[in-house]
């Protein structure tokens, strides 16, 4: 059994902690990064897109978004955005009435791996969002439900580890170990 994501990373008195704090999604996505996605919506053919961490500080991270086909050939123009590590580490923050979490094993299409389910519930809907422990940043999978029904998923199905990955694993200030 893994441990739960410590309180240093509740980063609202009325939220759930987050999977990872913004040094540990820092340290977990290092240039090079590149992260490729299917898209789910049933009775649509899926879509594809990459993700590539291209460079970052302290402070922030640049990453391309790209359209791929399924072999992860782009199409068309990437598309390049700036965030914050904290904005990152914000996006996974969700209210503590709503959600709930448990640990659970999820297989994605490069191994199985442990991960945090976050399942937010809403009156006619549900989002669940499965952070993998050994992939700090952004969703391993999402599902969205609506009155019952999947109404789409996104999944990695490829995660490349950039320069720097692998490096000694040090601590972060939540105490929870991460790759530099």
């Amino acid at each position: 059994m893994m441990p739960l994501p410590p309180e240093s990373h509740r980063l609202q008195p009325d939220h759930l902690p987050t999977p990872f704090s913004a040094a540990q999604i820092r340290a977990g996505c290092p240039a090079g990064r590149t992260i490729r996605i299917r898209e789910e919506t049933p009775g649509e053919a899926p879509s594809f897109r990459r993700i590539r961490f291209v460079e970052g500080d302290d402070e922030t991270a640049v990453q391309e978004f790209q359209a791929t086909d399924e072999h992860g050939e782009p199409i068309g123009e990437p598309t390049i955005r700036q965030s914050t590590w904290l904005d990152l580490q914000r996006h996974a923050s969700q209210p503590a009435d709503a959600t709930t979490m448990q640990e659970v094993v999820l297989a994605l299409p490069f191994g199985e791996f442990d991960c945090w389910l976050y399942t937010v519930r809403a009156p006619a809907a549900e989002l669940r969002f499965w952070f993998a422990r050994d992939l700090p940043g952004m969703p391993a999978q999402v599902e969205e439900w609506v009155d019952e029904s999947l109404a789409g998923r996104m999944v990695i199905v490829a995660n490349e580890q950039g320069a720097g990955w692998g490096s000694p694993v040090e601590k972060d200030e939540s105490g929870l170990k991460t790759r530099g």
